[in-house]
């Protein structure tokens, strides 16, 4: 992996809804103290690993709620009993975003394959594991010992004493993952699609939803300059449709809905050429 460049601070950029988030969750209302406040926390979290989306500051929008799937997944989940989970997590802003929203801290699960993010996560929050209680697991999503393909777990999960993602199969009412598929290889992303896909709850409205970096014809994007993934696989939204309604689940059997769009804000990258890369914003939902 190459050295990565110094983080730009100027990158930071809290619109109002962010920084009313950042606010009351951190209980820091100085602003400009917030500002340093979430900087240095970067700047310690680039140094255990430089991914995009701490050099980019993205971690500090709360892309959650941006997001189409989201109001449908709170809709089914909240005050059902319902699980979501974070997938690639990090310092997990969005799994806080859903429980200020009204999922039940004690049915949210969040994942990274760096715990060391989730420890900094409190540090960037003021948190602690009695404050904010969500099941935090560690995972390599693409090791089938944390996750893979199979039928649904007969059990109801023990969240408290969760051990490996494998026990929420077929228990897990909403999956958000963002910044997350792009990061792989195509077939490395299709495996990835069938583990997320064979935890989703077998109810109607059952959602896998987030973000990725996208392209209007699928194949390879590239980078300029030093980034954790300079070359990433991206999809279409056809190809991506064709992924989740045929591949991952039988024909028919869900609705995809997949938008290809524009940053809403600088993320510091370009891909070869100078061009600012492309944004695929997409839901999968259970009929």
């Amino acid at each position: 992996m190459p050295s990565p460049p110094p983080l730009d601070p100027s990158l930071l950029v809290l619109d109002p809804h962010d920084e009313a988030f950042f606010k009351a969750t951190t209980k820091i209302d100085d602003t400009q103290e917030l500002r340093d406040h979430i900087r240095r926390v970067a700047k310690e979290a680039f140094e255990v690993f430089p991914y995009c989306t701490i050099g980019s500051y993205t971690f500090a929008r709360t892309t959650i709620s941006r997001l189409s799937g989201y109001a449908a997944a709170l809709a089914v989940g909240v005050g059902n009993g319902g699980i979501l989970l974070d997938a690639g997590s990090c310092f997990g802003a969005d799994a806080r975003k859903a429980e200020q929203d009204g999922w039940p801290t004690s049915r949210i699960v969040a994942t990274d394959i760096v715990p060391e993010f989730w420890e900094l996560g409190h540090k960037l929050f003021r948190s602690s594991t009695a404050s904010f209680p969500a099941t935090f697991i560690k995972a390599d999503l693409l090791d089938e010992t944390d996750i893979a393909p199979g039928p649904p777990s007969m059990d109801a999960p023990d969240l408290e004493n969760l051990t490996s993602l494998n026990h929420l199969r077929g228990h897990v009412t909403a999956i958000h993952a963002s910044a997350l598929f792009h990061l792989f290889s195509e077939e490395r992303q299709r495996s990835l699609a069938l583990a997320l896909g064979s935890l989703l709850a077998p109810v109607s409205g059952a959602s896998i939803f987030g973000w990725s970096t996208g392209r209007e014809e699928v194949g390879y994007s590239e980078f300029e300059g030093k980034v954790s993934h300079p070359r990433q696989f991206c999809h279409s939204p056809s190809s991506w449709e064709a992924l989740w309604d045929g591949i991952v689940f039988p024909k028919g059997t869900v609705t995809v809905e997949a938008h290809l769009g524009d940053f809403d804000h600088d993320v510091g990258l370009r891909l070869k050429g100078g061009l600012p890369p492309k944004r695929l914003d997409w839901v999968v939902r259970r009929i």
